[in-house]
């Protein structure tokens, strides 16, 4: 196991301390870096009465079940899979700001029947103590479903996650982020599994040009905004390649593409939201 300083030992020694006071507890596991420690940690405190529950939907992008799956198997933790249907909740399909919202109430109203089946009383997300200052409406969701945030509660940061599953061998220690395609589609377009499906793939064009940092938004009238690292921009700008994205875009559905020149950011949609709204979903709402 690799060295930790003495804080984030000291960190570790909580949250294993902490999940272990559940008794039982159901991870809800996408297979992204921060779920699979609370994972791993869950597996390490209570063992078989650790479960990871993967919510699957249309949303999810293509390969992300598989890797998920397989590292639930490194981690020796049971593993169940969730059918979920957002889709079919018309205050999701609309895609106002607080679409995660809804998403997360679907996921947590199924995850807490897989809990009472298996005799669980506490479910955890992966929510870190960096993530309670963003912008994060399904939070809302998990407050009202008494969902447990143990690396929030043990003041675990982004980084410290990173540095944990490392120590632990976990192959995702450097995975970038990749939230649900759904978080793609401009606020006020609707999410259908067809525009899931347009950017899905897209992404997918994108990374095979050697690019694993991107995301291509989708906004009004089959618009593609393509993001990449600024380092990247240059090599989606060679005309062979633009040439190329514009042409297998254009056959997935997209009318026009566009490469952003301010490159990759983080909930970048987020930015055309009004401030006081962005406050009233952080945490502590």
């Amino acid at each position: 196991m690799l060295q930790l300083s003495d804080e984030l030992a000291a960190k570790r020694g909580r949250l294993l301390e902490l999940i272990s006071s559940f008794g039982g507890c159901a991870v809800a596991y996408s297979g992204g870096v921060d779920s699979a420690v609370v994972a791993k940690a869950a597996q390490l405190a209570l063992g078989d009465a650790a479960v990871a529950v993967t919510g699957v939907s249309a949303s999810l992008a293509e390969g992300e079940l598989e890797l998920a799956t397989a590292l639930a198997r490194q981690i020796g933790i049971r593993h169940e899979l969730l059918n979920t249907d957002e889709l079919a909740n018309p205050a999701y399909v609309a895609n106002a700001s607080d679409r995660c919202f809804h998403c997360k109430t679907e996921l947590y109203t199924q995850l807490a029947a897989v809990a009472e089946r298996l005799g669980i009383a506490a479910i955890a997300s992966g929510t870190n103590a960096d993530d309670l200052g963003d912008y994060r409406p399904g939070l809302a969701a998990a407050a009202e479903h008494g969902v447990r945030s143990p690396l929030a509660e043990c003041g675990i940061t982004k980084a410290e996650v990173r540095a944990l599953a490392a120590a632990w061998h976990l192959p995702v220690a450097d995975k970038p982020a990749s939230p649900c395609l759904s978080s793609r589609i401009a606020y006020g377009q609707a999410v259908t599994t067809e525009r899931l499906r347009m950017i899905d793939r897209a992404e997918q064009i994108v990374r095979s040009l050697g690019i694993s940092i991107c995301r291509v938004r989708y906004h009004a009238g089959d618009v593609a905004r393509i993001e990449v690292p600024q380092e990247s921009i240059a090599r989606l700008l060679e005309p062979a390649t633009h040439a190329m994205l514009i042409d297998e875009l254009g056959r997935l559905g997209f009318q026009s593409a566009t490469i952003d020149p301010a490159g990759f950011r983080s909930g970048s949609l987020n930015e055309s939201l009004p401030v006081h709204q962005l406050q009233s979903h952080s945490v502590g709402r």
